[in-house]
């Protein structure tokens, strides 16, 4: 507890009586020194006046004044830029306006408020809850960057002063995009940017759009049109197209409003047509009785019937399995006996046409084949 005392008693390595001490004996020498400058710049004045009122030298004659005070800083060994800035602010700041507990450094950033009443005024009116003018103090009032930012602005403007070189720039956005709470108050169109940028590269936008596309609540927002551009892009691989697409046209909602377009309805009777020639074609390359088949002069509706028949029968060895231990109910078995006695019709009537050529159809076996 007494080394804590003792701590806060003092300031640096010095009491705080001692602290007080100093600042009082710097406190005359700073005056001094202002005084100092103050005299560098009336002289500096003397030897070249100002050439427009406000201090603002517009003059064909102004490269000789910088001739002549360059020559006064070299004869008193100073720069030039110290003994112009001396002239400058001495210029603000008439003898009787000046104030003598006030730096000339205060002085000097004050000196850039435009009105003269304006200016005077306010040398004598330090910021609420100070008893004197402090250089930050006079930046703050004048809107230039301050030495210790303290309202989130300053600070702002002092991060965006350090991060101009791009690595540091790229190393402060990375760590503070690690913060969640700091991204939640990033600005929406902000972040909508942010994003853009970094999944410029093909690699990170493809890592990150399917963790996207898997949430709901993220697919609601796309637009319509982007939606379709997605599974355009996302379907053009044949395999991932014809997966989808079956799968769509399986719910009846969709498979109408696709065959009431022209081009779809067109290319599905197309695919109809092609996959009948590839069954004709497999019939023949696999079948044990297409040998013999070849041998017949046959006719397009001979190998169509063939064609049906296998397909039936291929259809029929892949779906009846799957009743093994399934039960149906009445409505369902009620279906499935009356499309099998319109089956048995149809054989019936197949073998009837194979052999006697007839194809004609009674009433009866019309209404059959109808469902009625």
């Amino acid at each position: 507890m007494t080394a804590e005392i003792e701590r806060a008693d003092k300031v640096g390595r010095v009491s705080a009586s001692r602290y007080a001490e100093i600042v009082a004996a710097l406190r005359k020498l700073v005056e001094t020194a202002s005084r100092v400058q103050f005299a560098v710049g009336d002289f500096a004045l003397e030897v070249e006046p100002m050439r427009e009122h406000g201090g603002t030298e517009r003059s064909e004659s102004l490269f000789t004044v910088k001739e002549s005070l360059f020559r006064l800083a070299e004869d008193i060994g100073l720069s030039y830029a110290t003994v112009d800035k001396a002239r400058w602010t001495a210029s603000r700041w008439p003898k009787p306006q000046r104030v003598a507990e006030v730096s000339f450094t205060v002085h000097c950033i004050l000196a850039s408020v435009t009105d003269d009443k304006e200016r005077f005024a306010t040398i004598h009116n330090p910021p609420e809850g100070r008893s004197r003018w402090t250089p930050d103090a006079a930046n703050r009032r004048v809107g230039r960057k301050v030495v210790k930012p303290i309202t989130p602005q300053e600070k702002i403007s002092a991060i965006h002063a350090l991060a101009q070189d791009e690595g540091v720039a790229a190393t402060i956005t990375g760590d503070l995009l690690r913060r969640p709470a700091v991204v939640a108050q990033v600005r929406h169109e902000d972040k909508v940017r942010a994003v853009e940028e970094l999944t410029r590269e093909d690699k990170v936008a493809a890592a990150v759009a399917p963790d996207f596309l898997r949430r709901p609540s993220v697919v609601a927002h796309v637009p319509k049109t982007d939606k379709v551009k997605v599974i355009e892009e996302l379907t053009r691989d044949e395999h991932v197209a014809a997966e989808v697409t079956t799968g769509l046209l399986r719910r009846p909602d969709i498979a109408n409003r696709a065959m009431s377009d022209t081009i779809a309805r067109h290319q599905v009777n197309r695919a109809q047509a092609d996959h009948g020639r590839q069954a004709r074609e497999q019939f023949e390359e696999t079948s044990p009785v297409a040998p013999a088949i070849r041998n017949i002069d046959r006719s397009v509706e001979f190998l169509d019937l063939v064609t049906a028949c296998h397909a039936f029968v291929a259809a029929s060895g892949r779906v009846v399995p799957g009743l093994r231990d399934r039960q149906l109910g009445d409505a369902e078995r009620t279906i499935v006996h009356e499309n099998v006695a319109r089956v048995r019709a149809t054989l019936d009537w197949i073998e009837t046409a194979v052999d006697t050529g007839k194809v004609d159809v009674d009433n009866e076996l019309a209404r059959l084949l109808q469902g009625e």
